[in-house]
């Protein structure tokens, strides 16, 4: 099944400028895209969608959750097939699998089946993300030009993040809702062309020929699904036995893995790479800025429509300083991670992000310059450490281990998303007594939910910052050269 190499000795030299691989460049910044695009342009459509789907307010919850959980659940199993068939060939067959779901959501006319087809799209994301990474990793051997790569990547995701809403508007006002999902087709097309034309197939010396040990993908599988739905189910007011049933379930699933894993004679993930300071302190890293953001946004929300009564278009204007630094900060990432060096750069953006999270906490109800200056902090620190922190785990790990390293990157960052808005949601919950959306304006009330504010968004704050001290800690304890580095092939 691999890709045979018939002279493995000889293998063109890697690329010495970003410009001479910006066909392979291209492909893969066409799949953080469609990441980054697909659920901001589909949420502008949810409404649409309901009406002419008679779709329950819970169904339409799952339109957006199948996706997740599927991406989310699968990323890491994923990534262990990448590192032993191909990366480049099971992104490829991911991008083929896109091309034909999205394309099949033209025939769709229940509700049931729209979750199917995200289901399947949440599939082939999880077959596709985590290798743009790590192919972009391996074009280039020098550390300078992987950041830069990744950061181009990147910049591509946060467009389509920034762009998303406002595409969904203009689209769902001339053409159906159909256009949105069906458009992932011709993006998968452009990254198939980029990648297969500008990213040479697998080395057999650059995979493992190793078995995959499919109880301990499973059960990571398990883990990782449960992680990602007890939260929404305790926070959305479920079935209090289900909710705590799978929380259990879960947490029976995470003991069964780490038992596997540490004694698997082939595990799926081997413990002690994770455990590597490299790749401990970058997924640390990239753990806390994600919990920061996923609560400065949700809070953000809350504070300038509920507590300030701003519509939502004003709110909107109020969070674009963030999305301008995220595009505008790209090119002033590579200058600052080589004036101070990969671990100082990680470890002060993702303290920069921390410490947004707390100015909004403790100040955002003084007024919006407060906000204002939360949000550009937590961009600024997130322009960073997500390019920085991802570098730092894939250069921690061998070389045949690079696409469980970008997954575990994005299963770091999706977690901590989900445990940001299920602290956010469930501390404002049990502070604020009633729906916050149909609160009414007395003093009182107002003053119970800044306080709710302030708790959930300090709570999250000392969450974040204590991720952020095991990353340094971890740091600290890095050799001059990775212990379990195998020799680049690169």
């Amino acid at each position: 099944m691999l890709e045979p190499s018939t002279s493995p000795a000889v293998q063109p030299p890697p690329p010495a400028r970003l410009r001479d691989a910006w066909v392979a460049l291209a492909g893969l910044s066409a799949v953080f895209l469609f990441e980054m695009l697909d659920n901001s342009v589909l949420n502008v459509a949810l409404p649409t969608i309901g009406r002419e789907l008679t779709a329950s307010t819970s169904s339409l919850q799952w339109v957006s959750g199948a996706y997740s959980v599927a991406f989310g659940g699968l990323m890491l199993l994923f990534g262990a097939v990448a590192d032993r068939f191909g990366r480049r060939r099971i992104m490829l067959i991911g991008l083929v699998l896109l091309t034909i779901v999205s394309v099949l959501t033209v025939f769709v006319t229940s509700v049931e089946q729209l979750i199917a087809v995200r289901a399947l799209m949440g599939v082939a994301a999880a077959m596709t993300t985590p290798g743009s990474m790590a192919l972009a990793f391996r074009l280039f051997d020098a550390d300078d030009l992987r950041v830069r790569a990744l950061t181009v990547i990147s910049t591509a995701g946060l467009v389509g993040l920034a762009a998303g809403p406002t595409i969904g508007g203009l689209v769902l006002a001339v053409a159906p809702w159909q256009v949105l999902i069906v458009a992932n087709a011709p993006i998968a097309i452009v990254a198939l062309i980029g990648i297969r034309a500008g990213v040479a197939a697998d080395q057999r010396d650059h995979l493992h020929n190793e078995r995959i040990d499919v109880v301990g993908a499973s059960l990571g599988t398990a883990t990782i699904v449960g992680a990602l739905l007890t939260p929404t189910l305790f926070v959305a007011g479920a079935d209090l036995p289900l909710a705590w049933g799978v929380a259990v379930a879960t947490t029976a699933a995470a003991v069964g893995f780490v038992v596997r894993e540490r004694t698997a004679r082939r595990p799926v993930l081997d413990l002690r790479l994770v455990a590597q300071p490299l790749v401990a302190s970058g997924l640390a890293y990239k753990a806390a800025s994600g919990l920061a953001m996923a609560g400065l946004s949700y809070l953000t929300t809350l504070q300038l429509q509920f507590a300030w009564g701003w519509p939502p278009a004003l709110a909107a204007l109020g969070t674009l300083p963030q999305v301008v630094v995220l595009l505008a900060s790209g090119r002033f990432v590579g200058p600052f991670v080589q004036r101070l060096g990969l671990d100082r750069a990680a470890w002060m953006s993702a303290a920069a992000v921390v410490a947004g999270l707390a100015m909004f906490a403790l100040l955002g109800r003084f007024g919006y310059p407060w906000v204002l200056v939360a949000l550009v902090l937590v961009a600024a620190g997130m322009r960073v450490v997500g390019v920085v922190a991802g570098n730092n785990v894939l250069r921690g790990l061998p070389s045949d281990r690079t696409s469980i390293g970008a997954a575990l990157v994005d299963t770091a960052s999706e977690l901590a998303t989900a445990v940001g808005i299920a602290a956010t949601g469930t501390i404002l919950a049990a502070l604020v007594g009633g729906r916050i959306t149909t609160m009414t304006s007395t003093s009182g009330r107002l003053a119970s939910f800044e306080d709710a504010i302030l708790i959930a968004g300090l709570t999250i704050t000392c969450l974040a910052a204590a991720l952020v001290a095991v990353g340094i800690h971890r740091s600290r304890r890095t050799p001059s050269e990775p212990t379990i580095q195998e020799p680049s092939h690169v």
